[in-house]
């Protein structure tokens, strides 16, 4: 057996094995070897990508639209989980083909004989990152078996520090099960993947004056009714039933003056958003000497250089399962940035 870029030595009856910090060749979706699919057509990929779905339910589609960012900064999704890669079928006629293909997270297998050893041979295979050490062989792909081999996903492999996370060989698990394994996916994973696919509208806030403001007077801030409204996703994983619906709720707008020389309305600089996705009251004219419900004076004329102005929403993320579980997740934000001029008049016509 040789090990690619590794010194050479043998371990019967296994042939060639490939051991890898990121994968060098896969099974999944897409690519060029790895799985088949029902029409027999052999498609790859590495093991940072997965076979979850995700779709948009509800909200808008159209316009500029971003990730949000956690406000947990300690907060991360799952790093890994396990997934159905191949029924029967498809393993016998992607073992044949000779390919090279990703038996586990970080550990590939090299040609025919590994696949067809361990997996139609029945032969026991080293299983380097995960327990137990060795992995019990297979008789004839398990044909006339109603169920799917599972292998190990990681979207982030580089992060994954632990290599014993989500290593098991590639194992069988029989139709309508999940297996009993650490990192079995649950509806929660499916919820917690799904967290950067919601996307959300660009901060595009409505100013007066909306170019520049003016020293002790108050710059009005509002949007529209309905610019703001719940997104929610939906993410299913095939072959499993588990499925998760994520959804993000606009809840508050925070200001940034971009300087310590500034007041915010109100003094916490949060605007709530309300049922109708607007947020303050639209300037109107006589509004100038008023206090705004959202908004923001500036102390300081800029000497040239523009404060930055920054416009955050905070989106309150939830999320249901196939199970009826469900629960929070943490808040999310996305935030824009606009400069600010500011001229030192006292007066101004509005």
């Amino acid at each position: 057996m040789s090990l690619r870029g590794w010194p050479s030595f043998t371990i019967a009856p296994l042939i060639t094995i490939v051991l890898a910090s990121t994968p060098a060749h896969a099974i999944g979706d897409g690519g060029a070897n790895g799985s088949v699919d029902d029409k027999g057509n052999i498609a790859a990929s590495a093991s940072s990508h997965t076979r979850i779905k995700v779709t948009q339910v509800s909200g808008p589609t159209g316009g500029k639209q971003g990730s949000l960012s956690s406000t947990n900064v300690n907060w991360k999704p799952p790093p890994c989980w396990y997934e159905p890669v191949f029924t029967p079928a498809q393993l016998k006629a992607f073992s044949e083909t000779g390919a090279d293909g990703d038996v586990s997270l970080r550990q590939a297998w090299d040609g025919t004989r590994l696949w067809t050893d361990h997996f139609r041979d029945e032969q026991d295979a080293p299983n380097y990152f995960a327990t137990p050490s060795t992995a019990n062989g297979y008789k004839d792909y398990n044909l006339g078996k109603d169920g799917y081999f599972w292998r190990g996903v990681a979207p982030d492999l580089a992060n994954v520090d632990d290599t014993s996370l989500c290593g098991q060989l590639m194992f069988w698990q029989n139709a309508g099960e999940i297996p009993d394994v650490p990192n079995a996916p649950t509806p929660q994973t499916l919820a917690e993947y799904a967290y950067d696919k919601v996307k959300v509208p660009e901060t595009e806030i409505e100013l007066k004056p909306a170019t520049k403001s003016t020293v002790n007077l108050p710059t009005w801030v509002w949007l529209d009714k309905g610019t703001f409204q719940e997104v929610k996703v939906r993410a299913e994983l095939p072959d499993t039933g588990l499925w998760a619906e994520t959804t993000a709720k606009p809840v508050s707008l925070h200001l940034e003056p971009g300087t310590a020389d500034a007041e915010t309305y109100p003094a916490s600089g949060e605007c709530k958003i309300n049922d109708d996705g607007s947020i303050g009251i639209p300037y109107r004219t006589g509004d100038a000497d008023k206090t705004p419900p959202c908004g923001l004076t500036y102390l300081r004329a800029t000497d040239g250089n523009p404060y930055e102005l920054k416009a955050s929403v905070t989106w309150q993320i939830t999320w249901t399962g196939s199970d009826g579980t469900g629960g929070d997740l943490p808040d999310g934000t996305f935030e824009t940035t606009q400069n600010m001029n500011v001229q030192e008049i006292q007066s101004v016509n509005r």
